[in-house]
């Protein structure tokens, strides 16, 4: 492979296209069934499945953004939204006032098992269902991979 050139040879403009499909419409598709069936977006029930997954479902927001892939600006506005539903709980850390602390209540914990069903059905037919399990594993050292890249470079 020619490492000089500026463009992609014709193996990775395939590979490419076919990652700007994922990147672009899996998330487009995720949306649309998650406003229709449980009035949220992609990424709030990502918000909310990573509280869940926390100790005690509780966060400092500033890891709840990292671990979100999000701007500390665009969580709080998603915290607003999830404080005034009962979806969420913010305080200040009791170990270092500097940081707030996001916990998951009841409702917040209803609202994500009452929406995960119908998601994690379309997540298995979209991303697991296509693959085999070798596929799988192959993918997720390679999404790994470039995840920590891609991190990287926002760092």
């Amino acid at each position: 492979m020619d490492t000089q050139s500026p463009w992609l040879d014709d193996d990775q403009q395939d590979l490419w296209q076919a990652l700007r499909t994922v990147v672009i419409a899996l998330p487009a598709a995720l949306d649309r069934q998650l406003q229709r069936d449980a009035g949220i977006s992609n990424f709030e029930y990502g918000v909310l499945a990573q509280l869940s997954m926390a100790q005690e479902a509780t966060m400092r927001l500033s890891e709840l953004a990292r671990v979100s892939d999000s701007t500390q600006p665009r969580l709080s506005k998603v915290m607003d939204r999830f404080e005034s539903r009962h979806w969420v709980a913010r305080r200040p850390d009791p170990g270092d006032g500097r940081y707030t602390l996001a916990t998951l209540t009841d409702a917040g914990r209803q609202k994500l098992v009452e929406s995960a069903p119908e998601h994690v059905a379309l997540v298995k037919r979209l991303v697991f269902d296509p693959l085999t399990a070798a596929q799988r594993r192959h993918l997720g050292a390679a999404l790994t991979r470039i995840a920590a890249t891609v991190r990287e470079e926002l760092d």
